[in-house]
């Protein structure tokens, strides 16, 4: 009974394999960086610039249809377009970061699906906002994987500017150089892992791997090794969830796996130990003298 549920899916079906070694990748890359923009308090800016890359992934489209290349170039280059240019308009104008990028993410979401819909039919545009994760073909998941890599080694060359950017960015610009190109370098990440996560979850489902699970395990660990670790095993933990439910149930595979990643979150909002309702709740020891 167990392995009917639990393995048969995968055993039998290479799509299905195919989809969860794309979920793993995505856990493993997309996640840790989900971590750092929970830290830095930009987990909106994550949203943001997972709409940003639509109308670049819709022109890529248009020129070569659904071809992996041409929109992964297209979502890229929207990416870093809208990251630069919200903060030159944030440099030379009065707007602020957030609000200058929340107007690039609203241009840039009607500009996609507009340029979508009028040279595709509902079925891209489905593809393109919300993915094909039991779709994904070698080429796709040698990209998940080669993203997944990259990420990994670039968190390790720059973890302690990240953390001493994230505790104190006075700090880190007083005392060294390295802090825009951090900033910089940050940002290039959040993209590359919103247009890899975006050709197996969309462009509306790929930031979910990356803040769900990351808010989820701020109330279980308080350490960022720690909340590193939580945050990509509950994204795993997800992303083999919502592939079995959308294999028993008929459910839309990336909304499934988001779902799943959302109900972890109100399940540790409420019984985390670092923070959660019931861990404030109940009565705290008091030191005696």
């Amino acid at each position: 009974m167990i392995w009917d549920i639990l393995v048969q899916p995968f055993a039998d079906f290479g799509f299905m394999r195919r989809a969860l070694l794309g979920c793993i990748a995505i856990s493993v890359g997309a996640t840790p960086v989900g971590v750092f923009l929970m830290l830095r308090r930009m987990s909106l800016t994550g949203d943001a610039m997972a709409h940003a890359i639509l109308p670049g992934a819709a022109v890529g489209y248009l020129v070569s249809g659904l071809s992996l290349g041409a929109m992964t170039i297209g979502g890229l280059v929207a990416g870093m377009a809208v990251a630069l240019l919200s903060g030159l308009v944030t440099r030379v104008t009065a707007l602020r970061e957030d609000a200058s990028l929340a107007a690039f993410y609203l241009i840039s979401l009607a500009l996609g699906v507009l340029i979508v819909s009028m040279r595709g039919s509902n079925v891209d545009l489905m593809h393109v906002l919300f993915g094909t994760v039991l779709a994904l073909d070698d080429a796709a998941l040698v990209l998940l994987c080669s993203i997944a890599s990259l990420s990994l080694f670039v968190l390790v060359l720059f973890f302690r500017p990240l953390v001493l950017e994230c505790a104190d960015p006075q700090f880190l610009r007083s005392v060294s150089g390295l802090s825009a190109v951090t900033h910089f370098t940050f940002l290039s990440l959040v993209v590359l892992n919103l247009v890899g996560g975006f050709h197996a979850l969309g462009t509306l489902m790929a930031v979910g791997i990356m803040i769900l699970p990351a808010a989820a395990a701020r109330f279980w660990a308080t350490g960022i090794g720690g909340l590193i670790l939580v945050a990509v095993a509950i994204a795993l933990l997800s992303s083999i969830a919502g592939l079995l439910l959308s294999y028993h149930y008929s459910l839309p595979s990336g909304p499934a796996i988001i779902l799943v990643a959302g109900i972890a979150y109100g399940a540790s909002l409420v019984l985390g130990t670092a923070g959660g309702l019931v861990a404030r709740a109940l009565p705290r020891a008091h030191l005696e003298a």
